[in-house]
């Protein structure tokens, strides 16, 4: 009896710890299709810009979902050296459904659309105590609240750097020089094969003749001789 106790002890510790490790590659599993799928925000690939003073910039975000979304909230806030500022706010109820932003700054528009999977806003009249780090953040119920921010920072100038194009212009002329150079080269050649084959063509023409000619002159000589030869009757 002990025996026969012991061995369903190990029968079901083993199924036990079969169905324990079944059930974590399940959960890794799940873990692993929500992480990739999961909400994403993103300020595109350049993740700053540099403007001028008094004028108009875009401020990037788009979401992102593999199981779509719902309810899904989204804010700007602008972050002044640790304290952060709200811009606008909005709740997007389901997929191609337009949002209702709240604008909390007098010089933001925003230009987004959920058609698009798209929230960005407009800064305008820019001023340089507007210089610094726009932080775009989103959350999606549908996925158990999961949120992620994005952020894009902003340089306010005087003016514009001059691109020296020195070595750009330097670079398209020694191409082009080349290209053209190539081409010269080739039309010489062409031209040159050209004459050649007519060279060629004319000699074989003045060799035709002149065999043609070599043969007639024998034929006749050769039918004199003939001639000559024959006896009278």
């Amino acid at each position: 009896m002990a025996s026969a106790d012991s061995t369903g002890s190990s029968v079901s510790g083993r199924l036990r710890s079969g169905d324990l490790l079944h059930a974590g590659v399940a959960v890794a599993l799940l873990l692993g299709v929500w992480s990739v799928g999961g909400l994403e925000v993103s300020t595109g690939k350049v993740s700053s810009i540099e403007a001028m003073n008094g004028s108009t910039v875009l401020l990037p975000c788009t979401y992102s979902s593999c199981i779509g979304i719902k309810n899904l909230y989204f804010n700007w806030q602008y972050n002044d050296n640790g304290t952060f500022f709200k811009l606008c706010e909005a709740e997007i109820p389901m997929e191609g459904v337009e949002p209702k932003v709240s604008v909390y700054h007098e010089r933001v528009e925003f230009v987004g659309s959920s058609k698009t999977n798209n929230i960005s806003i407009l800064l305008w009249n820019i001023t340089f105590e507007d210089e610094g780090q726009y932080i775009c953040f989103a959350r999606n119920p549908k996925e158990k609240n999961r949120n992620h921010s994005a952020v894009f920072t902003l340089r306010v100038v005087d003016q514009m750097k001059e691109v020296d194009n020195t070595l750009t212009i330097i670079i398209v002329s020694v191409l082009g020089g080349v290209i053209g150079l190539v081409i010269i080269v080739m039309v010489i050649k062409a031209l040159v094969v050209h004459f050649l084959l007519k060279g060629d063509e004319k000699n074989k023409e003045c060799l035709v003749s002149s065999s043609g000619n070599d043969n007639t002159e024998n034929g006749l000589s050769g039918a004199k001789a003939d001639n000559k030869g024959t006896p009278k009757a």
